[in-house]
């Protein structure tokens, strides 16, 4: 789950990483999406480049919890 927020400034980033992810994916270099997608500061580019999506790895480990009487 990307955050909503650049950690450092405060710009929101969360609406981009999913066009950001699709156009990468698509091919396209990853410096020329965040720049057309506007995240020209370092700080808001490591929020998109260094995230690792893990929710579906912590799925496989969720188990029903079962009620206690």
């Amino acid at each position: 789950m990307i955050p909503v927020r650049c950690f450092t400034c405060g710009k929101v980033v969360g609406d981009k990483y999913e066009e950001f992810e699709r156009r990468v994916a698509g091919g396209e270099d990853p410096g020329k999406v965040l720049d057309d997608l506007g995240l020209d500061k370092y700080c808001c580019r490591r929020m998109l480049i260094t995230h690792c999506d893990l929710i579906d790895e912590f799925l496989q480990f969720e188990y029903p919890q079962k009620k206690e009487k």
